[in-house]
């Protein structure tokens, strides 16, 4: 996102011809069965599942409750909805830790696999607190007598990394299917990477990280899963999973197929979606989406990995707020689609995969929110949150 939170039209459809495919002597006894059908229109609409939030930026269903979400406010605090209601005492409240305002705040949420029974969760935030800005990652835990309260005392701070701006914090954090955990950091600030982050194998920021949350190397407190690509630190530091990112606000697994799509927010002309692979080098400061920044022309793309999809600021998009590949069951024209949405334009699209390799966008809403964050429940139904208004909204059929 640029600074100060600066950060649809139907763009294409797959046109399927079938072709009858003759066999020799040009008879047709077994003719190979026609393509299936392209997916049906789908119809959607966004229903209000709960208000009252002060700059919602985040939203996470509780493991094995499904009546239990908490919700990231971005001043600090994480409240809780449970059986539809918003309960008036926070889950946590941690404001006077968090330095919060234009990109910086609370951002992020995970929560262990385990967290019925071990209790742990995980957040990246900024504070101040150390002196200069830093982001944090910290582990904390639910109280032992109040499923409805975290402990503040508990926190258990994994890393610390100074920022040297107060923009492109990233924020995201997630379990993939591996289990370990995935970070995501923006390259610092401030416009167009001056300090070339994003291609500086020997910073986190501009990075997707990989970590462990289960063990410990050593000097660390947390533990290098060893198929990282730079697991031995030799060539870029352990912690890094993909690299050349310029601020990945919001990625996620497709929970069916476990590939991670992250919205990767643009600098003055283009926003990205990337499927984001081991080693993966994304490509910025170099590039702006699929085009040359840095030189603006004649840029060696070798070894780079372009966007599966990116759009220009012309319909007044200016900031990919990243969301999820829909596996509900709701809207069923809507399965195995990318879900993403835009700070600014407001519209809400999505992508789709025909054939492999080729994506397509078509707008799904044109909301009038001011959309900050998606989130997913357990069943694959998808959730949006309106920053200005403090809202979360449920994606219903229509």
């Amino acid at each position: 996102m640029h600074t100060r939170w600066k950060k649809f039209a139907l763009v294409s459809v797959a046109v399927v011809l079938a072709v009858a495919n003759l066999s020799c002597g040009g008879s047709s006894n077994n003719p190979a069965p026609p393509p299936p059908p392209p997916p049906g229109p789908v119809n959607a609409a966004l229903t209000q599942f709960a208000s009252g939030f002060v700059d919602p930026v985040g939203l996470v269903q509780v493991a094995g409750s499904s009546n239990r979400f908490l919700v990231l406010e971005q001043r600090g605090t994480i409240r809780i909805i449970q059986n539809g209601a918003v309960l008036a005492t926070p889950f946590l409240d941690i404001q006077s830790i968090v330095t919060s305002g234009g990109e910086t705040g609370l951002l992020g949420i995970a929560l262990h696999p385990q967290f019925a029974q071990n209790r742990r969760f995980f957040l990246n935030y900024t504070t101040s607190r150390f002196g200069a800005l830093q982001s944090i990652i910290a582990e904390y835990q639910v109280s032992l007598t109040d499923p409805n309260r975290a402990d503040p005392t508990t926190e258990r701070i994994l890393i610390q990394l100074n920022q040297p701006f107060d923009n492109h914090n990233g924020g995201q954090l997630a379990f993939g299917p591996d289990g370990f955990l995935y970070i995501a950091f923006g390259d610092g600030g401030d416009a167009g990477d001056p300090l070339r982050n994003g291609q500086n194998l020997q910073t986190l920021l501009g990075k997707i990280l990989r970590i462990d949350v289960n063990s410990t190397s050593t000097g660390k407190q947390y533990g290098i899963p060893a198929t990282n690509p730079f697991a031995s630190g030799a060539n870029g530091l352990a912690e890094i999973w993909a690299f050349g990112l310029r601020n990945p606000w919001r990625f996620s697994f497709d929970t069916a197929g476990g590939r991670l799509f992250a919205g990767d927010v643009g600098q003055d002309s283009f926003e990205e979606i990337d499927i984001i692979q081991r080693g993966g080098n994304y490509g910025w400061n170099t590039m702006e989406g699929a085009h040359c920044f840095n030189p603006p022309s004649a840029c060696n793309q070798s070894g780079l990995l372009l966007p599966i999809f990116e759009y220009n600021h012309n319909d007044g998009s200016s900031a990919v707020i990243g969301g999820f590949v829909y596996r509900g069951a709701a809207i069923p024209t809507l399965q195995g689609a990318y879900v993403f949405g835009d700070l600014t334009s407001n519209n809400i699209w999505f992508l789709r995969e025909s054939p492999p390799g080729v994506w397509s966008r078509t707008l799904l809403l044109a909301t009038g929110r001011t959309i900050s964050s998606f989130g997913q429940d357990q069943a694959g139904e998808m959730y949006v949150l309106d920053y200005n208004a403090g809202l979360v909204l449920k994606l219903t059929p229509q």
